[in-house]
Formats: structure tokens, sequence, C-alpha cells
């Protein structure tokens, strides 16, 4: 039976999955007897989005599975925390020829885990207080779809749809109803009840209403039939027959709120961005996501020697040598001085370093958080960086 077409975790470490010039690079060294001590820092130049102004870092923990092992040291920001472009984020040191082969997968697990976590912080900043759910894994391989998940959720969504996602991060899946079922079914209150009556009660009961029938006429239909029961009714209309997307939701609401069906949450998918959800956020409770999160655009981070056997040295237009990045704790700002140099921020604070000990020697010195306690960071840490800043400002939308 053939495979899927990808590379499993022993590959990546054994430096398969690496460009070829890093395979000639290490020939030419040993052969030569070039072997040297380094310092390689990775760092984002710029977002590939021009409204993006900060990121949230993630992958941390699949580097450290490619590393661990290895006689390198490694420091870098938590998973979790917002950064800024021309800020390192992460920090290895050690004998050339013991990591350099693995600058590809490293930049690979941190380019796009950090893409995708950015690109869900921003639709929580959006989606305000609103539940926010990932619904992307049918976008991507389905062979990274938990790493996929993992990063949307530490980057804010409270819940992801697929199951081995939801494993990993320690949660529940969460999830509606599907098209084929009403379809299968026939009718939209059958599939409702249906479902109702074989899924287990801590489910919520959220009927998909845009299949068959106009959606206000379908979300009364199954209020009227299950009651009490039903948490919710999801929209899944497709953007070629939504018309005016927010009268319809209106409408829908209207019409549950007159029958006194005031609880009856409106879910919403269906390819939206974070504009669609700024517009709609005062109409509706819960977002699902697909798309626009796990296709996120990846931050494209580079990985540079910045020293050699412990000298300052790096290529033209790279700052050289190791560096500390402080945040001052009052105004927020990050500062970036050589490594063990104190300073003082411009408002009168005193910053503190934000790269910390991951790895020395191949060995762990980093206890890592649940994908939920790093979730809580990156929320508070954007907390406390909006500040009273309005969500399109935050967001770079005006």
């Amino acid at each position: 039976m053939k495979k899927l077409h990808i590379a499993d975790t022993d590959q990546i470490r054994a430096g398969e999955v690496t460009d070829v010039y890093f395979v000639r690079t290490e020939k030419i060294l040993k052969e030569k007897n070039l072997d040297k001590h380094v310092c390689m820092e990775i760092f984002l130049k710029s977002f590939p989005e021009e409204e993006y102004r900060w990121g949230v870092f993630a992958g941390l923990e699949e580097v450290c599975v490619l590393l661990e092992g290895r006689p390198v040291t490694v420091s870098a920001l938590p998973e979790g925390s917002v950064f800024f472009p021309q800020t390192p984020v992460m920090t290895i040191e050690g004998r050339y020829l013991d990591f350099g082969e693995l600058e590809t997968a490293i930049l690979g697990c941190l380019c796009q885990a950090s893409g995708i976590a950015t690109k869900a912080s921003r639709f929580r900043v959006a989606a305000g207080e609103k539940t926010l759910l990932s619904f992307g894994a049918r976008r991507m391989h389905p062979a990274i779809a938990p790493m996929v998940e993992r990063a949307a959720f530490i980057g804010g969504c409270d819940g992801v749809s697929a199951v081995a996602s939801a494993r990993l991060i320690g949660e529940e899946p969460s999830g509606t109803i599907p098209h084929a079922l009403v379809l299968i079914v026939g009718d939209t209150v059958a599939a409702t009840k249906a479902f109702d009556e074989v899924i287990d009660r801590s489910v919520p009961r959220v009927s998909l209403i845009d299949t068959f029938q106009d959606e206000k006429f379908e979300a009364v239909r199954v209020a009227e039939n299950l009651g009490a029961r039903l948490f919710g009714v999801r929209l899944d209309t497709p953007s070629s027959r939504r018309g005016d997307f927010r009268n319809i939701l209106k409408e829908v609401r209207w019409e549950l709120d007159l029958r006194g069906f005031t609880d009856v949450k409106l879910i919403v998918s269906g390819g939206l961005n974070v504009s669609d959800v700024l517009e709609l956020t005062d109409v509706v409770d819960s977002f699902g996501i697909g798309t626009h999160i796990s296709s996120a655009a990846v931050l494209d981070f580079s990985m540079d020697i910045v020293e050699v056997e412990g000298k300052p040295l790096a290529k033209r237009g790279k700052l050289s040598g190791k560096k500390s990045v402080l945040r001052c704790p009052s105004c927020r700002e990050d500062i970036v001085v050589p490594y063990g140099t104190l300073a003082k921020c411009t408002c009168g604070g005193d910053p503190v370093p934000r790269l910390v000990s991951i790895m020395e020697s191949g060995c762990m010195t980093y206890d890592f958080p649940t994908p939920r306690q790093i979730r809580a960071r990156c929320i508070e840490e954007i907390k406390v960086l909006r500040n009273d800043t309005s969500q399109k400002e935050f967001l770079g939308l005006c």
C-alpha cells in the first residue's frame, strides 16, 4: 500500500528534509576540518501583511523535538509570546555541524505555526469576547492538522474541530452538524432531532439551517421542535447567496426572540475574514473560522550566524553578535542590545529580558506549559499591549 507523501519525525530529525546546499556545506566542512562553534539567531525582518503590527511566536515545542539530544544551547521567547519585527525570537549555539542541517526544518516549524497563531490572534481581537472556533483542518494536509489547530488554539481560538487536534491540546473537539447529515436525512429538523437522540448530552445541539430553505424559517422550525435543548443555529451560507449577511442574521435573531428563543445562539462560518468578524460581533455569538486561519501567511523568519568562535560576525544587512531582547514593563516597548548589556527605556522604565533558557547541551531546561496555559499567556499579552486602543487600530485596519 502506498503511503502519504510526508516525512516522519525520524526523517526530519535526521536532516532528510533539508535544502541540499546544507548537505553539501556539511560535506565540505567535514572534509576540510572547518567545523566551528557558532551562534545563530532566528529573526523576522518584516511581516507578510501590511496591516500586521505584531506577531505571536509558536512552534518552539517542535523545534525542541528536533534539537533535543544534540549538543546545542537554545534560548527563545516562550510560546505564545507577542513579538515585533527586528527582534530575535530564538538563539541556537553549538558547533555548526551539530545542528546546521536542521535549519530548513527549524524554520518550517516556526514560520508556519507562528503565522497561524498570529492570524488566530487577530481573529481573537476582532471577535472580542465572542466564541472563536478553528474549522480549518480541511484546508491543510491532514498530516499537519494537529499542528495547525494547536497553533490556532495558542493564538486564541476557543476550540478546534479535528479529533486528533483536540487530543493533542487536551481539549474536547468542537463542531456542529454538516450539510451531509441534513442532505442524507432529508430535512433540517429531522437531522437535528436525530443528532439530539444519538449524540451525548454534553455536546451542544447546534443546527445547520441553510441547507434547504430560508434561514429564518428553518431557525424557527428547529427551535420550536427542540425547545430548550437547542443551543444554537449555524449559518454557513456561501458568499454568493448571502446578500446582506448582517441583515439575514438580524432577521433570524428577530424571529427567534419574538417567539421566546432568546437563548438560542447564532453561529456563523464560511469564508469569514477579520473584517467580517469585526462587522458581525454585535449580532453573532460564535464564529467558526477555517481557511483564513489555517492558510495564514507564514512569518518569514530567517536563521543567521551572528557569531563564529565567540566573535561577532554576520552577513551584510544583519547586525552581528549575540543579543538580548528586553521589554519595558512600563511602556511595553522591546529593546535589542548586545548580549548581557543592561539598558534604560526612554520612558524611564527598567526593561527585563524576554528570551529564556530552553536547552543546555541538548538537555531541556524548560518545562513547557499546557496549550491552554500558552493560550492564556498570548491573550494576556495581547490585552496588555492593546490597552485602550480600538480593535481596528490595533489590527492595523484604520
